[in-house]
């Protein structure tokens, strides 16, 4: 439902095709901090040009103990 939903809202609010990877990870946001991840989003391409997308990527899933297998991260 969560690829289905937000796969018609991108197309709907860009007009452009979207469509998931194969593999995909989605998190949920305490309510509480909502405005700090619109911060982050609007600021995220500047943020990028210091830490990579995969580094802090690999940096939020330590953060919240969640174990993954850096060999097939990305496949």
């Amino acid at each position: 439902k969560l690829k289905a939903n937000s796969s018609s809202w991108v197309k709907t609010a860009t007009n452009k095709r979207f469509a998931w990877q194969r593999r995909y990870a989605a998190f949920s946001v305490s309510e509480s901090q909502v405005e700090r991840v619109r911060s982050y989003i609007r600021n995220q391409e500047a943020h990028h040009r210091r830490t990579t997308f995969a580094d802090e990527y690999k940096a939020l899933l330590r953060a919240h103990h969640i174990d993954f297998d850096e060999e097939h991260l990305w496949t």
